[in-house]
């Protein structure tokens, strides 16, 4: 931990020495409501999000805010090792494959706001049977559409990654969410608060867009079960992505076995037990770090990711950052970087990559962190136990 503020009603602990202004008043709101459990914690990734910073960790009593889970519920990221030892660009370049010649990852995986052409097989979504206990599910409304949607990558910073660990092996690495039904089940949820909250008059000011749920009123309960299901959504879409990644690979690298996958999730509010109470811990670009539990960490498309078990420090809920953190906005980002220095730094790297233009500037290395910084902030959370090195990337 880096510092301890105690300015406001609750404490807040924090693992990086400098936050921007706007998501620093957002860390200070959230330790001024009125169910805020203990102190908030925020992780060295940290920067500014809609009501609540992503990269924060809110333990709540009774209480359940759909904008500190986000818009992109469930997303997260998903790991396998292969027992591959050596590749080389010609190799890497076949395995990404091209849409237009219909091979390999880019044919497989559709990208952006680009579905699947017909619906992928029920088996592959997560049981709705707990949606009847909801009055009015939007999950149940956006199930047709979303059946052509899992297991497609998706916008923004989502990502397929071919790595190489100083484990010796190559590793593969999905980054993605719940795409559209996650977005219309925070929103819709997020509305619903807002008219709540209006119409009972609650302390809390609008303007912090911090509008909640009791943990106990139908609204909230609606809100967790469809909240869950958009995670479980995220998981399977990412499972299905990476059988898919891996037969890529099985296509171009005759004999290779993969060992079981890692998931995790930072994007989520779940009912925990911390300092003796059961709590619901609300992590925004968060990633859980119990003691022993494997996690992964990604840096930005030119540098080093990790793959970690948690420490289980009490003091962050458990929990660790989800990444590097964004240092630009996106909009900033395509403004004021140099598309050439960027590519240039990609391409000295030899990463093979997708920046092409000024648009792509917003995943550029330098909009990122410095993740050994990141790291380096959170020893007392995670411990570091293969580092990953980039070697391909298709970007969403």
């Amino acid at each position: 931990m880096k510092k301890i503020i105690k300015t406001e009603k609750k404490p807040i602990k924090m693992w990086l020495d400098d936050i921007d202004p706007s998501a620093f008043a957002q860390v200070r709101n959230l330790a001024n409501l009125p169910f805020t459990f203990k102190h908030i914690a925020i992780m060295p990734d940290a920067h500014y999000g809609y009501g609540m910073p992503i990269g924060g960790v809110l333990a709540a009593q009774k209480a359940i805010i759909p904008n500190a889970v986000g818009v992109d519920i469930g997303c997260g990221m998903c790991a396998v090792k292969t027992s591959i030892t050596e590749i080389n660009q010609d190799i890497l370049k076949k395995i990404l494959g091209s849409k237009k010649e219909n091979r390999g990852i880019r044919a497989l995986i559709p990208v952006g706001f680009k579905h699947h052409k017909h619906a992928q097989d029920q088996c592959l979504m997560p049981d709705t049977a707990i949606l009847g206990r909801v009055k009015d599910s939007r999950v149940i409304q956006l199930y047709q559409s979303a059946l052509r949607q899992i297991g497609t990558l998706g916008g923004g910073n989502h990502f397929v990654e071919i790595q190489q660990g100083d484990d010796g092996h190559i590793w593969l690495m999905v980054h993605s969410g719940s795409r559209n039904i996650g977005l219309k089940v925070a929103r819709f949820y997020n509305q619903l608060a807002m008219s709540l909250n209006k119409r009972r008059q609650s302390s809390i000011p609008k303007k912090w867009d911090l509008a909640f749920f009791p943990s106990d009123s139908q609204e909230g309960q609606d809100y967790l079960i469809e909240m869950q299901y958009c995670v479980d959504f995220a998981f399977a879409s990412r499972k299905l992505m990476m059988a898919r990644v891996k037969q890529a690979v099985e296509e171009v690298v005759a004999e290779v076995n993969f060992e079981p996958l890692i998931n995790i999730a930072h994007n989520y509010a779940a009912t925990e037990k911390h300092f003796g109470e059961n709590v619901i811990v609300h992590r925004k670009g968060a990633t859980r770090a119990r003691t022993g539990e494997p996690g992964i960490i990604p840096g930005s498309q030119g540098s080093a990711s990790y793959i970690v078990v948690g420490r289980g420090n009490p003091e962050s809920f458990s929990s660790c950052s989800h990444g590097a953190g964004r240092v630009l906005g996106r909009k900033q980002a395509q403004r004021i970087l140099d598309l050439e220095t960027e590519r240039k730094h990609l391409d000295d790297l030899g990463v093979i990559h997708g920046l092409r233009t000024k648009s792509d500037l917003d995943e550029a290395v330098s909009a990122y962190k410095d993740i050994n910084t990141v790291m380096a902030n959170q020893e007392d959370l995670v411990e570091i136990t293969v580092k990953l090195k980039p070697l391909a990337v298709m970007k969403g």
